[in-house]
């Protein structure tokens, strides 16, 4: 989630990003603006692109904070928190202001209190169908970046430091599969129905963080076991077919029994194991995720947060128009028209808002170490 620097840029990663944003949008469109069956299986299966987002944030969050403190110099929580906070509140808080300042951009949707958007909390016992509820994966990032920093801290001051690391990762997965048998048991099984599943386990932070956990052990890996992390990275186009095959299994279950036992409970480590070995492979220097360059790949990744902010609601407001125009949201102009609109305004958005704060960001919080290099 980097702007554009004079930094060379790594090809897999970027596909990854763009190829998380391209199926959010499909499935936000066939949710809230097709007719019915727009864009078909990856429409379906998109959710899953957030996902990956989470495998990607826990990988690159968790690389500079684990690398920083390998390196012995002084971490500064509040530089990380500050750098986090340039990068994430610009553009929400834009967003936000056009959802709670100009009534006409959110529709007939209600809108929870100011407060949970403000604070991030908005994810908690979130009812679906509210204004701006995609933002529900923003708070569980920014909760678990929230404690995150400070744990890597509290974990980095005690003996055998390395061994409690990777026992942490190992609870965290554990009590996530056990929170949601819990929850299931309590409030989905009786129900076999989508609210309380969504509610509960779907939009819970506790619930969710498999993904962001299984890329914070990606940048424990590369930083504390280096003969491990190059065997691994020597077999970059395995680890891509591994991931594959692990993302389609994970789809077909879920696609099968969304809201069953087996599903809630060992899906989402299925499909973390699975992002993990995407992004591995977009890390193996002779992988073909790697060296291969997707036109476009790379403006898309740098605009995918802005336009992960706007695409849903612009579509949703731009629907009515093209129907008036004769377009149905299901016909090829409509979908091709509303794409590109939806990547205009996360442009437009990126280059007006986030870029300038990144430059902010350069100047004033260049990195996370305290003090001077």
């Amino acid at each position: 989630m980097t702007p554009a620097t004079g930094t060379a840029r790594n090809h897999g990663l970027d596909t990854l990003r763009a190829l998380a944003i391209v199926l959010v949008f499909m499935n936000h469109y066939l949710l809230f603006v097709s007719d019915g069956g727009a864009f078909g299986f990856l429409g379906e299966a998109g959710w899953i692109g957030v996902d990956l987002f989470f495998g990607l944030s826990g990988y690159l969050i968790g690389n500079q904070i684990v690398a920083a403190l390998r390196s012995g110099r002084p971490f500064s929580l509040k530089n990380f928190y500050a750098r986090r906070l340039l990068r994430t509140l610009p553009n929400f808080y834009v967003v936000l202001a056009l959802y709670a300042c100009w009534p006409a951009w959110r529709g007939n949707a209600a809108m929870l209190p100011l407060w949970k958007y403000l604070s991030f909390t908005q994810n908690i016992n979130l009812t679906p169908g509210t204004v701006f509820s995609h933002a529900w994966s923003l708070c569980v990032e920014e909760q678990f970046y929230l404690l995150l920093p400070a744990l890597a801290l509290l974990i980095a001051a005690r003996r055998r430091s390395l061994a409690w690391a990777w026992g942490a990762l190992a609870a965290g997965i554990a009590a996530g599969m056990l929170l949601r048998a819990s929850i299931w048991d309590d409030y989905v099984g009786h129900a076999r129905g989508g609210l309380a599943y969504y509610k509960y386990i779907y939009y819970s932070s506790l619930c969710r963080c498999d993904e962001l956990l299984a890329g914070v052990a990606l940048a424990l890996l590369k930083n504390h076991h280096p003969r491990v992390w190059a065997r691994a990275t020597a077999h970059g186009n395995r680890s891509l077919l591994a991931g594959l095959a692990g993302a389609a299994l994970s789809i077909y279950l879920f696609l099968g029994d969304r809201y069953g036992y087996a599903v809630s409970v060992f899906g989402y480590p299925l499909l973390a194991a699975s992002v993990a070995l995407l992004i591995l492979s977009a890390l193996s220097p002779a992988s073909l995720l790697r060296r291969t360059r997707v036109p476009g790949a790379a403006s898309l990744a740098l605009w995918s947060y802005a336009l992960y902010l706007t695409h849903k609601q612009l579509c949703i407001l731009l629907k009515p128009v093209y129907m008036a125009w004769g377009m149905g949201p299901d016909t090829a102009p409509a979908m091709l028209a509303m794409a590109a609109a939806s990547v205009a305004a996360g442009w437009l958005l990126y280059r007006l808002v986030e870029t300038p704060f990144m430059r902010l960001r350069q100047r004033h919080v260049p990195s996370n170490f305290a003090g001077p290099a």
